[in-house]
């Protein structure tokens, strides 16, 4: 299959970055055999514009995916999260190869309404939504024209090849990175756990309190020396919804404390993911498995192996080609359940 793939590739960053869940997309698509073009909206108009005034070039960035869909003669086009592309211009694809299935995937959170209002607006010229928030939130998008599906944040082996499960002498006891230095409820739990334990481990948490966060290769040097890690989104509670900081932990067998409210065991295995209700209960897991280091492993390990196994880039990939062509599904995917013929769940 021909597939062209609109998202961000952060070219202008050189290397300082995270690979994204738009690039792990890419490279499922690869390894599921499809042949892909990818389009970097965002560097296309800065290429494009007078002085790389990226603005000055949102026109030309929508001639040119025009122009490259009359080249390439896609037989799927994946919308990430691309503002600079009109929904008109994605019109103009389907009015000239009306064949062709256009989706969009929406990998952020919906308590930003701006991304709500996204969401609505690309649901009324696509065939297809993929939202990495669950299912049971999905209904207020009912009736707008796309078929609605859930999309999990997937592991990449390629990127989360670490084990951290199997190692013992890792310096960083607890981590969390960030790069918001606003006083959210989250940093603030953040910042009552730190002093609380500053006697008993080591907890380091790029970003925040005056330190620097990290990218690119020094990300992956703080992960590579970790043995828990804070799965904190900046809200919680929407309904299977994370960061793709967990796929990161959980991928690199870091033990991730996550939020029992979005309900993520339901989707994962027993003795997994450590859930916490609030901050007393979070500190009294962090010390517990702060000083049992086989559970740690144990539970570490299952969690990457699950995530490895069953929520992958491979899998991933699959997953939104089927779903998009209304396929039948090749694989018992963990986060296909309850799915009605139109995608929303029952």
């Amino acid at each position: 299959m021909r597939v062209l793939h609109v998202d961000t590739q952060q070219l202008r960053r050189y290397g300082r970055t995270r690979v994204s869940w738009a690039q792990k997309l890419g490279f499922g698509l690869i390894k599921n055999d499809h042949y892909l073009q990818s389009f970097s909206d965002r560097d296309v108009a800065a290429f494009e514009a007078p002085f790389g005034i990226r603005d000055l070039g949102v026109g030309k960035a929508n001639k040119r995916l025009l122009e490259m869909a009359d080249a390439m003669e896609p037989d799927l086009v994946i919308a990430g999260h691309c503002d600079t592309i009109s929904n008109e211009t994605l019109s103009e694809i389907k009015r000239r190869r009306p064949a062709t299935i256009i989706v969009h995937c929406n990998n952020d959170p919906l308590f930003v309404p701006s991304n709500v209002e996204r969401i609505r607006s690309r649901a009324a010229v696509v065939d297809a939504v993929f939202v990495s928030t669950g299912l049971k939130e999905l209904k207020q998008f009912e009736g707008l024209g796309a078929r609605i599906y859930h999309m999990p944040n997937p592991i990449e082996a390629s990127v989360e090849c670490l084990d951290n499960s199997t190692k013992t002498d890792l310096e960083i006891d607890l981590l969390f990175c960030s790069n918001s230095t606003n006083l959210t409820k989250r940093l603030e739990m953040v910042g009552n756990i730190k002093d609380a334990v500053k006697d008993e481990m080591n907890f380091m948490t790029y970003g925040s309190f005056g330190e620097a966060p990290v990218w690119g290769r020094d990300y992956d040097r703080a992960l590579a020396k970790t043995k828990m890690g804070l799965n904190l989104n900046r809200q919680e509670g929407d309904y299977w919804y994370s960061s793709a900081r967990m796929a990161q932990l959980a991928g690199n067998g870091i033990l991730l404390f996550t939020s029992s409210a979005p309900r993520f065991d339901e989707l994962l295995p027993p003795e997994s993911a450590v859930y916490f209700d609030d901050e007393a209960s979070l500190l009294a897991k962090i010390r517990e498995f702060q000083g049992d280091d086989a559970k740690r492993q144990h539970w570490a390990s299952r969690t990457r192996d699950f995530f490895h196994r069953e929520i992958n880039s491979t899998l991933y990939a699959q997953f939104i080609v089927e779903a998009s062509l209304e396929m039948p599904f090749s694989h018992d995917y963990v986060w296909v359940q309850n799915i009605a013929g139109n995608g929303v769940a029952q």
